[in-house]
């Protein structure tokens, strides 16, 4: 039995875990906490990422790993988490886990071989959604737009220092441009991690401030505002990116910037409705144009032009009817192609009251005959009832909490105790 858990639970492991077991647990949880792949929380990740590879160190071993599940961290003869591996780089121990990781480095900075981490060589690209209307898809348009972005300091090209002058090494962490923590984590032990140095920002030197740039006051970058034109070409989708080369944010040490991608996002319409190329509108008939035809304009199209239809007498449309203009959707880019206009047609009824008196007795002649009635008989009994408007929505709503079932247990009618008498 074992006297402490805590290097096992980090691993996620059973403390009568296999070799393998405890390979497999230490593979997935420093992938899952190294730093390069929590770019959000680099010293948390750091912190993590140290501790669970000091455990690993202890457990790894058959003679330590007996000595803390009998003794607990006191047990252990370097008398700390790891021992010695508190002061080592990350890096290495993750790239010495895997046996290198060659060309195929994780996050910003990566590994190259042997572990050595390997240079930022791209500034991140800056994405950015853009809302268009359908109108803008359709006929295409040129936007401007200002965009601010940091770029390296002109005065001093980068450097944050004055012309001459030279950075010195960071007397915090001796020019390393990062540093060892401890910390007590309980049961007698220290846990010791590496951190980025807070003085140089992990740049392992300073500019004095005597010394630094007027413009940029050391800070290398400075603020740019220029004037972009988005060209939305006609017949662009929704999620089309247009990307400007070279034009997000600069970094120093950092020799590619990144680029500006704009994705395109179109905004809800108040009239049509679009599914790939096609397009569909919902279009109102009165009750006579549904009946007798009908020729007019129906709608406004996304080019400013109207869209005029018509039906002859003896084509009913009914509410729900759908019919489709071919090539009145819309286009494809760069492509003499278009998708269809639907129409979905809305019958307007007349409103209540409206039709009475002489209008329903000569509408009444027009129209064709009552539906007939069920077959009854002169024995079949006919209830008069009254009918209220409702939301369909209601439909299976009666009795929804009328299903529970009767127990036996249950007293019926208030007849309490009564039993069926044996025959």
């Amino acid at each position: 039995m074992v006297v402490d858990t805590a290097f096992y639970d980090l691993l996620g492991v059973a403390p009568n875990c296999s070799a393998a077991e405890l390979k497999r647990a230490y593979r997935k949880a420093s992938l899952q906490n190294h730093p390069d792949k929590n770019p959000d929380d680099p010293e948390g990740a750091s912190a993590r990422f140290q501790d669970i590879s000091a455990a690993y160190e202890v457990l790894n071993d058959d003679e330590t790993r007996a000595a803390y599940d009998q003794y607990g961290p006191d047990g252990m003869k370097n008398g700390g988490m790891g021992g010695d591996f508190g002061g080592a780089d990350f890096d290495n121990v993750f790239a010495s886990m895997f046996g290198g990781m060659g060309d195929h480095g994780f996050g910003r900075g990566g590994m190259g071989g042997g572990g050595t981490p390997r240079t930022k060589r791209r500034t991140e690209d800056s994405v950015i959604e853009y809302d268009v209307t359908l109108e803008d898809l359709y006929n295409g348009r040129v936007a401007k737009f200002s965009l601010t972005r940091d770029i390296l300091c002109t005065h001093c090209k980068g450097s944050g220092a004055k012309e001459g002058a030279k950075p010195t090494s960071c007397v915090t962490c001796g020019g390393k441009g990062q540093k060892v923590e401890s910390m007590s984590v309980g049961g007698g032990f220290i846990s010791q991690r590496v951190v980025r140095c807070s003085a140089c920002g992990g740049e392992g030197k300073k500019i004095r401030d005597k010394d630094a740039c007027r413009k940029c006051k050391g800070s290398k970058t400075h603020l740019e505002t220029r004037s972009l034109e988005l060209r939305i070409e006609r017949g662009m989708r929704p999620g089309r990116k247009i990307i400007f080369r070279g034009l997000a944010d600069m970094e120093p040490g950092v020799p590619e910037t990144g680029d500006v991608i704009i994705i395109l996002r179109v905004k809800k319409h108040d009239t049509f409705e679009m599914k790939g190329l096609d397009l569909m509108v919902h279009a109102q008939l009165s009750l006579r144009e549904a009946l007798l035809g009908f020729e007019r304009i129906i709608i406004k199209h996304l080019d400013g032009r109207f869209i005029k239809v018509q039906k002859q007498p003896g084509q009913v449309t009914r509410p729900g009817d759908v019919d489709r203009i071919s090539g009145a959707g819309m286009p494809i880019e760069r492509e003499i192609e278009w998708g269809d206009l639907y129409v979905h047609w809305d019958i307007r009824f007349p409103e209540d009251g409206e039709l009475v008196g002489d209008k329903a007795t000569k509408l009444a002649a027009l129209l064709p005959a009552p539906l007939p009635e069920p077959p009854q008989d002169k024995d079949s009994v006919v209830d008069d009832e009254e009918l209220a408007p409702v939301n369909v929505e209601r439909f299976g709503s009666s009795g929804a909490h009328g299903d529970e079932e009767w127990s036996d247990d249950e007293d019926q009618d208030g007849a309490e105790g009564v039993q069926c008498a044996q025959q």
